[in-house]
């Protein structure tokens, strides 16, 4: 193919991935990604606070 219709290819290419909307299940997703339903933040527990120190402590008790 010459670099005219190569150009062409890709614009026409282009034109239609810019104007491509699927139809997303969000919920679908929601699942599949494992988020709960509700967005309550105090659920979640960092399980490796109390296993290791913060380095910014380990400092301050140096000082």
């Amino acid at each position: 193919m010459g670099r005219g219709r190569q150009k062409a290819k890709h614009t026409k290419i282009a034109r239609e991935l810019k104007s491509y909307s699927p139809a997303v299940n969000y919920s679908a997703l929601e699942r599949e990604l494992g988020h709960p339903k509700d967005d309550s933040d105090s659920e979640y527990v960092d399980k490796w606070a109390d296993e290791y120190a913060d380095e910014d402590e380990d400092e301050l008790e140096r000082a």
